[in-house]
C-alpha cells in the first residue's frame, strides 16, 4: 500500500514514491536550503505535497539559492536549535509528515566546531521530535542521520542496521547520538497511543556519500573536483584508498520517501533504522571516484596526493542495504559512472547557463523513468 513499482520495461521491483500517496500531503522538511533539501523539496513539489521548509538561510554558493527553493515551497527561516521557533513553525504548517535533514553535514568541520556541529546534531534532532510530538496530526517522522553513525571497525564487510554505534570525529560522533535520541523518543513517548492524536512512526536514514548536482559544499571529494576542473586546476587528495559507498543523492531521498509512506501506511512495523547504500560494486576509493569523475569531465582534468598530516577519517566504510531491499522493496537505479555522468552533466549545463532549479527536475524526471542497477 502507498507504493508502486517502476513501469520501465526490465526494471525488477524497484519501487518509486507514489504519487497518489503525497498529492497534497501537508510535509514539514528541515534543511531545506541545504543540498540534500533542495533536491527533496523539488522532488515533493513534483509530487503535489504542500510543503512547509525550516532552515537557516541558503548559503551564496548553495543549491537551495540557485535553484530558489524558498521561492517554490513555504520557507521559514529558522535555527533547530531554537526550540520555541521551531515549534511554533510546526503547529502552524500542521505536518502529516516530518522530514528531518537539517544537520552540520562535514567531518573536517566538526572539528573546527565541535560544540556547534553537537548542539545542532543531538539537540536540534531533540528539538525536532518534540515538535512533531506536540503537532496534533503527525503520523511519520523521517530523521536522516548517516552511514559515518557506525562505530567503525575497518573491516571488510558492511555495516547493518543492528550493528553497533560510535563515532571517531565529531560528526560522526554527533549522528550516532542522534540516532539514539530518535530511539528514546520512538520507546519513551511513542510506543502507546497519543489521546486525541494519530498514532506516530519514528525512522531513521541512514544513507552513504551522496553526489549530484548542485552540492558546492568545502571538503567533499565531488565538489572539489568540480571546482578545480571548471577552474583547469589539479584535484588535490587527502586519502586516496579511503573506501566509500558512493551514490546519487535521488537514490537515499527515494528511500526516505518510501519509509514515510510505510510509517503512514503500516505504522510501527517500520519504525527503525534503515540503510540506503549502493550496490556493492560501487563501494569504491576515492582514487577511482577521481579517475571516472576526470574522465567525464574531459579536457585536462587530473588529481595528485596532498602529503602531510590529515584528521582522521575512516579509511574502509560501506553498508548492507538489505533491509531496505527486501521490505521498502527499494532498489538503486543508477550505478557509480552514471550517477558521476549525472553529477558532471549537471555542472556542466548550469556552467552554461541553465537553470538550477530545472536541471534538478530533470534529473528526477529521468530518474522516475529508468530501471534499478543490477
Amino acid at each position: 500500500m502507498g507504493l508502486r513499482e517502476s513501469t520501465v520495461a526490465g526494471s525488477v521491483n524497484g519501487r518509486l514514491p507514489d504519487p497518489a500517496f503525497w498529492r497534497g500531503k501537508r510535509v514539514f522538511l528541515t534543511g531545506h536550503t541545504g543540498f540534500k533539501g533542495a533536491w527533496l523539496a523539488i522532488w515533493l513539489q513534483r509530487l503535489g505535497s504542500h510543503i512547509t521548509g525550516f532552515a537557516l538561510p541558503p548559503e551564496a554558493a548553495s543549491l537551495g539559492e540557485a535553484a530558489g527553493v524558498e521561492r517554490r515551497i513555504t520557507s521559514i527561516r529558522g535555527d533547530i536549535r531554537d526550540m520555541s521557533v521551531l515549534a511554533q513553525a510546526v503547529r502552524a504548517a500542521n505536518p502529516h509528515i516530518v522530514l528531518h535533514l537539517a544537520a552540520q553535514s562535514l567531518v573536517r568541520l566538526s572539528y573546527q566546531q565541535p560544540l556547534e556541529t553537537f548542539a545542532t546534531n543531538v539537540m536540534g534532532t531533540a528539538h525536532v521530535l518534540e515538535a512533531a510530538r506536540q503537532a496534533p496530526r503527525v503520523q511519520a517522522l523521517v530523521s536522516v542521520t548517516t552511514d559515518k553513525c557506525y562505530e567503525n571497525q575497518e573491516w571488510a564487510w558492511p555495516y547493518r542496521e543492528n550493528d553497533r554505534l560510535g563515532g571517531h570525529d565529531p560528526y560522526s560522533a554527533s549522528k550516532a547520538c542522534a540516532e539514539l535520541v530518535a530511539a528514546a523518543w520512538r520507546t519513551s513517548f511513542l510506543s502507546a497511543d497519543r489521546p486525541g492524536k494519530p498514532p506516530m512512526a519514528v525512522a531513521t536514514g541512514r544513507s552513504g556519500n551522496v553526489i549530484g548536482g548542485g552540492d558546492w559544499s568545502l571538503d567533499r571529494l565531488v565538489p572539489d573536483c568540480i571546482r578545480a576542473f571548471e577552474s583547469g586546476q589539479t584535484v588535490l587528495i587527502r586519502a586516496p584508498d579511503a573506501t566509500r559507498p558512493w551514490q546519487h543523492v535521488l537514490e537515499p531521498l527515494c528511500g526516505y520517501l518510501l519509509l514515510a509512506e510505510q510509517l503512514c501506511t503500516s505504522g510501527r512495523d517500520f519504525a527503525q533504522a534503515w540503510n540506503f547504500g549502493p550496490i556493492p560494486d560501487d563501494v569504491r576509493p576515492v582514487s577511482h571516484v577521481v579517475r571516472l569523475a576526470a574522465d567525464a569531465w574531459g579536457d585536462t582534468a587530473n588529481w595528485r596526493l596532498i602529503e602531510g598530516p590529515h584528521p582522521h577519517e575512516a579509511g574502509v566504510l560501506a553498508v548492507d542495504s538489505s533491509l531496505a531491499r527486501g521490505r521498502l522493496a527499494w532498489r538503486p537505479r543508477l550505478r557509480l559512472p552514471e550517477a558521476l555522468e549525472w553529477t558532471i552533466r549537471w555542472h556542466k549545463q548550469y556552467l552554461a547557463g541553465s537553470d538550477a532549479g530545472r536541471l534538478v527536475e530533470a534529473d528526477v524526471e529521468r530518474y522516475e523513468g529508468i530501471g534499478v542497477a543490477k
